[in-house]
């Protein structure tokens, strides 16, 4: 059994190669070599450990068996429900959105570290739910649903590598005798729902103390980083301000939405600005930018720069409360309670003001002049 939270390997899933991740050299060979559905959930707490050291790359756009997992864990906690195909496409960015919003995190669309060590927990706590319902003591040689959680938590933990069959064999009383000697817990004799649930909160500890380890690693670079933070911050300010008074040149509404149709169909792509792909404010400053027009890039500031109007013209911009308080998705009124815009599901279209889900979230338009 491995020696676990002492390894110090990287792993690098998306070219398909590896480095050494764990002492135990037969666990990795069997990750290494097995595909996806082979080794999903076989060593729960690796799976962990990667999707926290590769989460920097987990965005729109990227793909591989890291975001397999990703999709994986989003899955079982219910907010994914497609295939899971290892592209991290608009259904994989909602599923991500719906999850932050849920657990009051910046909703950003991206896998942060903040967001994956909550997926982590969430799906922890849901296996503890199964433990805390253990109807009665676990022995050796007894078969059924009990012994199952008790497989399943083990497995998760990295004790356990046979398969979840809910008998107390040969390799279930291993798995425990591994926890036991590691954490100091009565495991072997007999088990009941308080002594796994004081393994569930022992192994939560020890993750605590990884994740403040990891923060005094990283503290130095952080103070230097920070001055450049500051000192960036400060010119994007004045960046800011400079793009707020600018005097706008006025272009012509009709030209405005003629390049506007000209993009239906592009594709949505988080921060996206060219027609390779737009967010809905990068689609917006492109459009405007094509005719010399500067506006500012955010949703929120185009929505302070802009002379408010009671009732759109052609060529206004219309904005929409989506997923948090206040201005954040914005259009081009083109007549006829039409708009268009880059949404997240099909791309630059147009749509309906009137359509229920807009019209709900409508909150006003704004000119540019």
């Amino acid at each position: 059994m491995v020696t676990r939270r002492k390894w110090k390997g990287e792993t690098n899933y998306m070219n398909g190669t590896a480095e050494q991740v764990m002492k135990h050299s037969l666990l990795y060979s069997f990750i290494a070599s097995q595909p996806f559905a082979v080794y999903v959930d076989a060593y729960p707490a690796l799976e962990n450990k990667l999707l926290i050291e590769e989460n920097a790359k987990l965005k729109y756009g990227e793909h591989g068996n890291i975001v397999r997992l990703l999709q994986h864990k989003l899955s079982k906690l219910s907010y994914y429900d497609d295939p899971v195909d290892g592209d991290f496409d608009i259904i994989t960015e909602h599923a991500l959105k719906k999850f932050q919003k849920d657990f009051d995190i910046d909703v950003t669309g991206h896998a942060d570290p903040h967001t994956i060590r909550a997926i982590i927990k969430s799906e922890q706590k849901k296996l503890l739910s199964k433990v805390e319902e253990l109807s009665e003591s676990i022995y050796p040689g007894m078969h059924g649903e009990d012994v199952k959680i008790v497989q399943e938590s083990l497995q998760y933990f990295g004790y356990y590598e046979g398969e979840i069959d809910g008998i107390y064999g040969p390799l279930t009383e291993k798995g425990l005798e591994t926890a036991e000697n590691e954490h100091d817990i009565e495991l072997t004799n007999k088990i009941t729902s308080d002594s796994l649930i004081e393994l569930h909160e022992s192994e939560a500890q020890l993750e605590d103390d990884d994740e403040d380890d990891e923060k005094v690693e990283s503290s130095t670079e952080d103070d230097k980083e920070e001055k450049d933070v500051e000192t960036n911050q400060n010119e994007t300010e004045n960046e800011n301000e400079e793009a707020k008074t600018v005097e706008v040149k006025t272009a012509n509404n009709s030209n405005i939405i003629e390049t506007a149709q000209s993009l239906i169909g592009t594709p949505y792509v988080w921060g996206g600005d060219s027609p390779g792909g737009f967010d809905c404010s990068g689609f917006i400053n492109y459009i405007y930018s094509t005719h010399d027009v500067t506006i500012p890039r955010t949703v929120n500031e185009v929505w302070n720069f802009g002379q408010h109007v009671d009732s759109p013209s052609i060529g206004d911009l219309v904005f929409f409360e989506t997923y948090k308080p206040g201005p954040s998705h914005m259009g081009i009124y083109i007549g006829n309670g039409r708009f268009i815009h880059a949404g997240e599901s099909r791309g630059v279209e147009t749509s309906e003001l009137n359509n229920p889900y807009w019209e709900d979230k409508y909150i006003g338009a704004k000119r540019i002049n």
